[in-house]
């Protein structure tokens, strides 16, 4: 009789729930908080910059990290540190005075808790395999659904964050963020999995050795390499629509609410389609349902550009994130079947790396672009090269092995 075992592959969806909650949070919060003092773009592109641009080195090393520290234990010290970059918001506000938290404070605490992210991140994704192997669930629902908690949480938190902006400001609001990050530690603190603790560290060089290892396995897999390319692209393109774009729009009404409900949408959509991946592998190829989200990705945002009505702009959200939802379990399946056990946080490491990359670039062009020219024309600059990726990923033959992966994951 096969015993199966839930537990583990539960608490980690717990803790992807509780720390991106208090993500989400922070995503209405911080830019909320420097256009309220200015109403310029460009500053909240500043601060929404600071938030990425040490992303690309975190997440590299962080993926090192997690293979050499061990899984779990990177989880709880990232969050810890991330729950201490945000309460240190409203500590300054308490110390020195609301005065105090300026733009160039918001930047560095924002810079501060994109250096912790992305390794908690990184281990929670990497202990995947083995919790679903535990738990008797196949590796294409175990990705799906823990996208899905993933895009809840950011149902929950910008949801959250717009409510405690209208009753506490946006200072106070990062006290409940600290609180969700504390929570994520205590499920990853009652976690017992095999290959989640303190790894053999005869597979794992140094820290800069790792990170070369990992960005020489990418590159040497046609697959992974292709897919890093799209990621980083479509991330540049996408990124300042939500970061900079839609908080500039909604500012200038005076609407944090309807900013809020405009990420709910977003990940509202994420989370129907994540859910619905699962079963959606089983009827249509992974380079279908990606090609299929690139094309209307690139519509709704062309769509979007026009600054429709907010019922259209909810719906047009809603279906943006639900093509896009299948995206991040199919890059994870990929990454998790291709590389093996002891080498998985520096492959997830270096793809999270380098789909970061763009961001910053987005950002820059984005924010002068949009107190220049208009929020209009902004959309438009990024949404027609979605639709020019859209067609290039339809004559990239590497993705076509997306089809061809192994049936389970690589375990050492």
């Amino acid at each position: 009789m096969i015993t199966t075992n839930r537990r583990p592959l539960f608490l980690i969806f717990f803790a992807a729930l509780t720390a991106g909650a208090g993500n989400g949070i922070s995503l209405v919060a911080f830019p909320w908080l420097v256009l309220q003092r200015n109403g310029s773009a460009v500053d909240a592109s500043i601060v929404a910059m600071a938030g990425t641009l040490p992303l690309l080195a975190a997440t590299l090393m962080a993926g090192a990290a997690v293979d050499y520290l061990g899984r779990r234990r990177v989880s709880m010290i990232s969050d810890a540190l991330s729950a201490v970059s945000v309460a240190a918001v409203p500590l300054i506000a308490l110390t020195f005075g609301a005065g105090a938290v300026n733009v160039a404070v918001l930047a560095a605490l924002a810079a501060l808790g994109a250096l912790f992210d992305p390794a908690g991140m990184t281990a929670r994704e990497t202990m995947l395999p083995e919790a679903a192997r535990e738990a008797g669930w196949t590796l294409d629902r175990a990705n799906g659904v823990y996208e899905a908690v993933f895009n809840l949480a950011y149902i929950v938190g910008p949801g959250l964050g717009g409510l405690l902006i209208t009753t506490l400001g946006g200072v106070e609001a990062m006290w409940v963020t600290a609180g969700t990050f504390l929570l994520s530690i205590s499920a990853v603190a009652a976690l017992r999995l095999d290959g989640a603790g303190v790894p053999n560290r005869e597979h794992v060089p140094q820290v800069w050795a790792g990170v070369v290892e990992g960005l020489k396995f990418v590159w040497n897999t046609p697959v992974l390499r292709t897919l890093a390319i799209v990621d980083l692209t479509a991330t540049g393109l996408y990124m300042p629509m939500e970061s900079v774009l839609f908080p500039k729009y909604f500012t200038d009404r005076n609407e944090p609410a309807q900013l809020g409900w405009v990420l709910v949408a977003l990940s509202v959509g994420g989370l129907v389609g994540a859910l619905a991946y699962a079963a959606l592998s089983r009827h249509s190829e992974r380079r279908t349902i990606m090609l299929v989200a690139l094309l209307v990705l690139g519509v709704s945002m062309t769509v979007i550009a026009f600054l429709p009505p907010l019922p259209v702009i909810l719906v047009l959200c809603a279906v943006v994130g639900f093509v896009y939802g299948p995206i991040a379990p199919i890059y994870n399946y990929v990454m998790q079947t291709r590389a093996p056990a002891h080498l998985r946080g520096r492959v997830v490491g270096v793809m999270g790396s380098l789909a970061y990359a763009a961001g910053p670039l987005g950002l820059v062009v984005a924010g002068p672009l949009a107190d220049t020219a208009g929020l209009h024309v902004t959309f438009l600059a990024l949404s027609l090269p979605m639709l020019l990726l859209a067609v290039a990923a339809i004559f990239a033959p590497a993705l076509r092995h997306l089809d061809r992966d192994p049936e389970t994951p690589v375990f050492d």
